[in-house]
């Protein structure tokens, strides 16, 4: 690899903006459901979840605090998984394109195959800050050496 590109992939900046992009759909989710939580409740009421208020409140937990795990570095394993979990558990609740009608199945089954790609980002995240974390101490992943 030459020099340029290993500098580019070593630096503490590219590091934070992969943990913040990597984490985008789940903190500005997190922020606009805060932010509208009638709205988020009424989305989970029309999946037909129940407990709406509480399931609602949960969600916004889970994607702020796991983003920012993740974010932070230091527990970016544990927010990692957090949310690869959560992602995991909405294709069955919202994307069970197998149960879809034609039109709408293509749509969900793109989405779940994106859930997919996007766990395995959290979890590549998670792994290069554990390898930094031991090459380096925590800190290596929150942007300090």
């Amino acid at each position: 690899m030459p020099n340029w590109v290993a500098a580019i992939l070593d630096s503490r900046f590219l590091n934070l903006a992969a943990r913040v992009l990597v984490t985008y759909l789940f903190w500005s989710s997190g922020i606009e459901k805060l932010f509208s939580f009638h709205d988020a409740t009424v989305e989970l009421s029309r999946i037909g979840l129940p407990a709406p208020l509480l399931l609602a409140a949960a969600l916004v937990l889970t994607q702020l605090a796991g983003s920012a795990l993740v974010i932070w570095g230091r527990y970016a394993w544990l927010g990692a998984g957090w949310l690869a979990a959560f992602t995991l558990i909405t294709i069955p609740i919202a994307h069970h394109f197998w149960d879809m009608p034609p039109p709408q199945r293509l749509m969900e089954m793109y989405l779940a195959r994106e859930h997919l790609s996007l766990c395995a980002g959290l979890f590549l995240t998670a792994a290069l800050c554990s390898q930094l974390s031991e090459t380096h101490g925590y800190k290596a992943c929150r942007g300090g050496r």
